[in-house]
């Protein structure tokens, strides 16, 4: 995947292609409802999470439960370790995660901050490799994780790499709640923000996400100019301040951009 890839088409759009399997991609959205704000769902929840009739969840849901992808305790429903094989899926047929998770875990040793490396996944970013030195945010980051794409760095980077028309129709798609006093939340704003980014070449985000969270982000572009992916370098506004960011980090970042180009080439040759 990477960051040209089109927001998830709509129902309409997916009704009409033959070749939707409508029941598989109801499963799937079930699936996708859990988290870490809703580890349990009761069938109802589930049908208006997903805009499903309540008994099409609940064959979804039973399902689930019947491939050992979920249990049920009578009233609510929860996943099982079952449905890493899913994510463990993507990790071990791609080379991406893999190649870029020592590059990480090298300049994590030399700025003795947390790196992430991150790809776009609708309107979030989904993160795929992360060498954490400290935890800079309340919840825990790892492998699988996500974001709003809007408000982070790592999104940033990767919207800007979008097709301008493409990055504003999923800035429109996303939920662009004021989650801090700094998140900027109005699309035109965005948009500018975008523009520079693709001007400079990097991100820079200022507690928008989190109080005290500030990052720089660089994308991962391959030969043939593609973005692939987002790294960055996430830390606490008490050690470093986001306008000194570019002058402490920026160096590093396209340092270990540029060190990527062959890989990501080879890697996205062989996937």
């Amino acid at each position: 995947m990477d960051a040209t890839s089109s927001p998830s088409p709509s129902e309409s759009s997916t009704a009409a292609d033959r070749n939707f399997m409508a029941g598989l991609g109801k499963g799937l959205a079930v699936i996708e409802c859990f988290d870490d704000q809703r580890t349990r769902l009761t069938i109802s929840e589930a049908a208006s999470l997903t805009g499903m009739s309540r008994a099409a969840a609940r064959r979804c849901l039973l399902t689930l439960r019947t491939l050992g992808y979920a249990q049920y305790d009578g009233k609510h429903f929860s996943l099982t370790p079952r449905v890493l094989r899913l994510g463990y899926a993507y990790l071990t047929s791609t080379e991406l995660p893999q190649l870029l998770q020592p590059y990480l875990e090298r300049l994590s040793e030399e700025v003795q901050e947390s790196c992430s490396a991150a790809i776009l996944g609708d309107t979030e970013i989904v993160y795929i490799a992360r060498s954490a030195k400290k935890r800079v945010m309340s919840v825990g980051l790892g492998v699988g994780s996500r974001l709003p794409a809007f408000c982070s760095s790592m999104g940033r980077v990767l919207l800007a790499a979008l097709d301008p028309n493409q990055a504003r129709r999923c800035l429109e798609a996303s939920d662009r709640r004021q989650i801090t006093p700094h998140t900027v939340t109005r699309i035109d704003e965005l948009m500018t923000i975008l523009e520079q980014v693709r001007a400079q070449g990097f991100a820079v985000v200022d507690q928008e996400l989190e109080l005290g969270l500030v990052s720089i982000s660089v994308p991962i572009i391959d030969p043939a100019k593609r973005t692939v992916a987002a790294v960055n370098i996430g830390t606490q506004s008490a050690r470093i301040a986001a306008t000194a960011l570019p002058g402490a980090y920026l160096a590093k970042l396209q340092a270990l951009q540029q060190s990527l180009r062959l890989p990501c080439r080879k890697a996205l040759a062989r996937g």
